[in-house]
């Protein structure tokens, strides 16, 4: 099988430091993929995501890095395979570290390191960190209010992203402008009790 099929089907089999047990890997890669099936996608939360995650264009490596360097080098490393890797196979990179900034302000202040580690690489313009994390809060809301989950993440996450290919999605989405502002509105709409009936749909079928 060809090893750039292999990270596609298998894509935590080379980050740098692996989950020991592959199982725990596998249960991380189904929680973030339900959240992007019913939150991103279903609430439409990301117009753009849909196609990615259809044409299984995304990369799930999870890693078991614990400390801010581990987490660099990680990052590092999977921008490299980012970078070198056709986009029609590798579009867009979740880089998900469940045991590394695990606090949301470590987590938000680690991101001023990630994003110097992308200028130090020389990819700026070419490679852009969207952040997620479990308990993300923007500035001046309250812990509790519904706006943070528009970036709430089952785990901390980075999202690396193709600049060319976001350009793209946003030159072919007309109100690309709008779409924070409605991603609000739309939970403001479901409130708390709808975005925990997110994760009960289907429990009753079991």
């Amino acid at each position: 099988m060809p090893p750039d099929i292999l990270k596609i089907l298998r894509p935590s089999i080379d980050v740098l430091m692996p989950y020991a047990v592959a199982a725990a890997a596998d249960e991380i890669v189904a929680g973030t993929r339900l959240w992007l099936e019913r939150a991103v996608i279903g609430l439409n939360l990301c117009p753009f995501a849909k196609a990615v995650y259809n044409k299984e264009q995304i990369r799930y490596a999870i890693t078991a890095a614990r400390s801010a360097d581990e987490l660099l080098a990680e990052l590092a490393h999977e921008m490299e395979i980012l970078k070198q890797t056709d986009p029609s196979e590798l579009d867009t990179t979740l880089l998900i570290h469940p045991l590394a900034m695990t606090n949301f302000m470590d987590y938000h202040f680690f991101l001023g390191e990630a994003l110097a580690t992308v200028k130090n690489l020389g990819l700026e313009g070419v490679i852009q960190i969207a952040s997620l994390h479990p308990d993300y809060e923007f500035s001046g809301t309250a812990t509790d209010d519904i706006d943070n989950y528009t970036n709430r993440s089952p785990y901390p996450t980075l999202h690396l992203l193709r600049e060319a290919s976001v350009d793209r999605a946003v030159a072919a989405y007309p109100d690309a402008a709008e779409i924070f502002a409605r991603n609000i509105k739309t939970l403001h709409r479901l409130g708390h009790q709808g975005w925990q009936q997110l994760w009960l749909a289907g429990e009753k079928k079991k």
